[in-house]
């Protein structure tokens, strides 16, 4: 899952914990939620965007729901790339 190193520095939010607090949110399996697909196809709406969005924070991550709703597809990969450059 998503870690913060031991000495405080930023979240590690790679592509894998990404995909697994999605696949959480989404109640499926990690390995059903693949990097390119819609995430909207899968049942990812508005409310549990905004749900993983306050978990990031939570975990020290710049991150706002315009971000990531701007970002064109929703997508693991899109997601995870713009999460750890922030």
């Amino acid at each position: 899952m998503t870690d913060t190193s031991p000495s405080g520095s930023a979240p590690v939010l790679d592509i894998e914990s990404v995909r697994a607090d999605i696949a959480e949110l989404l109640g499926e399996e990690p390995a059903a939620v693949g990097d390119d697909d819609d995430l909207r196809d899968l049942g990812l709406d508005s409310m549990r965007l905004m749900h993983l969005v306050e978990k990031w924070r939570a975990r020290g991550a710049r991150v706002d729901f315009a971000d990531l709703a701007d970002l064109g597809a929703p997508t693991v990969r899109v997601w995870s790339a713009h999460l750890s450059a922030s």
